[in-house]
């Protein structure tokens, strides 16, 4: 039996290169940002009175992440190159699976330079324990955010796929009586 699924769109294969390359970049605009002002952050903080202070594991820390907050900028910032050189030539659709692939590297690496970050700044202010615990904490909430809660949404998108009902027929929840939807919106519960 045939499925409604609500994403399918009825679009050619250039025309959804072309949506999935303005939506990839939306989501560039986003972290480009970030990566900016964490970038800005980072170079003054040498020009600092209190830079000279710093030991050698903080200054460590200090030149690795300004170094990914660096590769990061230009992992974002390479798909516009990429479309740029390649602009006109037919080939936006492996320009969007090349641009997809270097957000996503592009991200792992914020991970690290948002983690050296704070603990590079909690270890100045507070102690090297503070700074390690900060940094762990942060790396732990990327992850999470950017790592666990992509899969879990995943996992339930492909569960709602699985399980509803054929397009013929209504939907219904299983665990609410019929016509009645749960609070959060539609009726497997999907906010």
């Amino acid at each position: 039996m045939a499925h409604h699924h609500p994403a399918a769109r009825n679009e050619t294969p250039l025309e959804r290169a072309d949506r999935n390359f303005v939506e990839l970049l939306q989501e560039l605009r986003v972290t480009q940002t970030g990566v900016q002002i964490l970038f800005a952050f980072l170079l003054s903080l040498a020009f600092t009175q209190r830079f000279p202070s710093l030991d050698t594991f903080q200054r460590a820390t200090y030149v690795t992440t300004l170094l990914l907050a660096v590769l990061a900028a230009a992992l974002f910032t390479a798909p516009a190159a990429l479309h740029r050189s390649l602009f006109q030539q037919g080939a936006k659709p492996l320009i969007v699976q090349v641009s997809s692939r270097l957000a996503t590297v592009g991200m792992g690496v914020l991970v690290f330079a948002f983690t050296g970050s704070v603990l590079l700044v909690v270890d100045v202010t507070t102690g090297r324990t503070g700074g390690l615990v900060a940094g762990a904490a942060t790396l732990s909430a990327c992850l999470g955010l950017w790592g666990l809660l992509p899969r879990l949404v995943r996992r339930r998108v492909a569960w709602t796929r699985d399980t509803s009902p054929p397009v013929h027929e209504p939907a219904q929840d299983r665990e609410t009586a019929p016509g009645t939807q749960r609070a959060c919106g539609g009726p497997y519960g999907s906010c």
